[in-house]
């Protein structure tokens, strides 16, 4: 089935990673891949000593999309795009039994990846396993294609008053 975990709110890096470590603990094979983060967090590193957790490496992105220059946005286009693609080749490759795609949405948003490529991997990979999208604003398309939608929302958060992420609970 396909599960979308998005909103404004904190928690949907961190539902995906508890599926992807219960998917574990049953002894599934789980497939994780990130977009639109720095690979310095903390969920990154518990997951990759469990043995039948995947990881391929994302793409290292320094600063927001919106701090970025018009140069610097078509290479990260390029690089998502063949990111998520080595992501759906493995998924076909190997037998794993969820493939996460952390924070898919908003690189869905921002149009690295095509919205018909993610639609077309939906429909071809979520009958055959779990597929766990997150990030903000899910598109109508996606939130369609999926089985299990949890809006995540903000009601109060220490970034409203200043505070700044901290490791190991917001990254």
């Amino acid at each position: 089935m396909i599960q979308i975990y998005t909103g404004d709110g904190k928690g949907k890096t961190t539902a995906a990673v508890g599926l992807a470590v219960r998917c574990a603990g049953s002894g599934g094979r789980v497939l994780f891949g990130q977009f639109l983060k720095d690979n310095t967090s903390s969920e990154l590193r518990i997951l990759s000593g469990i043995s039948n957790i995947q990881q391929i490496p994302p793409v290292v992105c320094r600063k927001f999309y919106y701090q970025m220059k018009a140069e610097e946005k078509e290479n990260l286009k390029k690089q998502e795009e063949n990111y998520f693609r080595a992501l759906v080749s493995t998924a076909e490759k190997t037998r794993c039994d969820m493939v996460v795609l952390d924070e898919a949405l908003p690189a869905v948003n921002l149009k690295l990846i095509a919205l018909q490529e993610m639609e077309n991997f939906l429909k071809a990979q979520g009958t055959k396993r779990e597929i766990v999208l997150t990030g903000r604003d899910a598109p109508d398309s996606l939130i369609e294609l999926a089985d299990y939608v949890s809006e995540i929302c903000k009601r109060k958060h220490p970034y409203d008053r200043g505070t700044g992420a901290r490791k190991g609970i917001e990254y």
